[in-house]
């Protein structure tokens, strides 16, 4: 299992809801030392999220077959936000042999979308 506290995971803030292999939730609050220079959310902050979503749940999916990299992440920036609560939901979209893709919608507390994304993750396995 991924670890889900300290390091970066732990300089954002972020606090897991669930974790599994099909689905991941994230929440974390955001506050001036997230924003960018415009005092709104930094994208970062959003792109962070969604990889670490795609990449908890992809490397919970595979288990102890091997690990997961992210090989590719695109992130949409829908809604600027200054401040509150915002909510990361990631689900796959497809999980094969080699590759899986995992989609990532970030909501603020009106259940308002204001982010979204997907990462493509490479399965590595032995053999």
């Amino acid at each position: 299992m991924p670890e889900l506290t300290g390091g970066f995971v732990s300089l954002l803030g972020l606090k897991f809801d669930e974790v599994g292999g099909d689905r991941v939730v994230i929440r974390w609050q955001v506050r001036p030392e997230l924003h960018q220079p415009y005092g709104i959310q930094h994208g970062g902050v959003y792109c962070s999220v969604v990889e670490t979503a795609a990449s908890i749940g992809g490397a919970i999916w595979l288990g102890d077959k091997g690990t997961v990299v992210g090989v590719s992440n695109q992130t949409d920036f829908l809604r600027a936000v200054r401040d509150g609560e915002l909510t990361a939901v990631g689900t796959p979209v497809h999980r094969g042999r080699s590759q899986q893709l995992w989609l990532v919608e970030i909501t603020d507390g009106d259940a308002r979308l204001v982010a979204r994304g997907q990462v493509r993750l490479q399965n590595l396995t032995a053999g």
